[in-house]
């Protein structure tokens, strides 16, 4: 069988797909994938053993002046058109997912106007399919494709289907060591800069070494000054998925806040743990066998706001992240790594 998934992004959205593929490739033997995905996270489907063809797109860049990248456009559904499917998959549910998923070739399922953000998209497929929201994200999409494919899927187990042989461990890189993923898009999901140099200092006296990734100027900033707290604890340079996929997969343990590495993380399988404040850790919480996802103990939590809006006096900010302090967390890590 072979299956065109459309999917473009985010970076977690993206990683979420990927236990589908594995539960689908389970239960129908042979089924390939090709994959239409934003262009800065094509390497993420590749991870997967069987995604066959990636086709990239520029939604991000495209949408600045669609009358400029026209041409990029028609190229891209070109490329859609190159084959023909036994089944095309919307697994995101938007407008800009169902535009690419009308022009591919093949029997169309997506989610349902009642089951998807955007309602509108359910006019692309042929087949609509209804999975109740309020669940996490993997499961939605899993459900998506068992009723697209017509199998069965146990929740009980899951896979992103990476193997760590696949990736060759670093040798510039002293163990044992951890990663703190400290960047994230919103303001609120930060975890507060004097918590993070605590868990330096006491991750570091605890024997290990802790090296800190960065994917814009004011993250290498953040680095800096965190590396600054001690000599074992070092900036990475800047690194592409795959070198930095290699180097989640053979860490002792990574702490990270909501983001997209945090769910690579997940896929990976190393011992981790997630840290929610303004997020929802029940419907996109990392999941995976190593990973625990902890949830800020706060009135206003999850409150689902870029910005924190609590104004009374509080020892940090965000505010929720009081529940969670830098030995709390550095605890809960070292259990998982047990």
């Amino acid at each position: 069988m072979n299956v065109l998934i459309i999917k473009t992004s985010s970076l977690g959205d993206v990683i979420h797909t990927l236990p589908a593929l594995t539960d689908a490739a389970k239960a129908i033997p042979d089924t390939s994938f090709d994959w239409v995905v934003e262009e800065s996270f094509q390497d993420i489907p590749l991870l997967h053993p069987n995604v066959n063809r990636i086709i990239p797109v520029s939604i991000r860049r495209w949408r600045k002046n669609l009358w400029k990248h026209k041409t990029d456009i028609k190229a891209s559904i070109k490329d859609i058109q190159q084959e023909s499917y036994d089944a095309v998959i919307d697994a995101q549910g938007l407008i800009k997912s169902a535009f690419f998923t009308r022009y591919a070739k093949g029997e169309k399922y997506g989610l349902s106007k009642t089951s998807c953000r955007e309602p509108l998209a359910a006019m692309a497929y042929q087949h609509k399919i209804d999975v109740p929201k309020g669940q996490h994200a993997i499961t939605r999409v899993r459900q998506l494709f068992a009723q697209s494919l017509d199998y069965d899927f146990s929740a009980d187990t899951l896979s992103y289907g990476l193997r760590k042989t696949d990736f060759l461990p670093q040798e510039s890189l002293q163990k044992p060591y951890l990663i703190f993923l400290h960047g994230t898009t919103w303001a609120s999901k930060h975890w507060p800069n004097e918590y993070w140099k605590s868990l330096v200092s006491l991750a570091t006296k605890a024997g290990f070494n802790v090296y800190l990734p960065w994917g814009n100027e004011q993250e290498k900033t953040r680095a800096d000054n965190l590396a600054d707290v001690s000599a074992k604890a070092r900036v990475l340079p800047r690194l592409g998925i795959k070198e930095l996929s290699a180097i989640l997969m053979h860490a002792s343990g990574v702490i990270g806040v909501d983001s997209g590495l945090a769910h690579l993380t997940a896929a990976c399988g190393t011992p981790a743990v997630t840290l929610y404040g303004s997020t929802n850790a029940v419907l996109t919480g990392t999941l995976g066998e190593n990973t625990e996802s902890l949830q800020t103990k706060f009135d206003c939590s999850p409150c689902l706001k870029k910005e924190c809006g609590y104004r009374q006096p509080s020892s940090v900010q965000p505010a929720c992240y009081q529940s969670l302090p830098p030995q709390l967390v550095l605890n809960k890590l070292q259990a998982l790594m047990k």
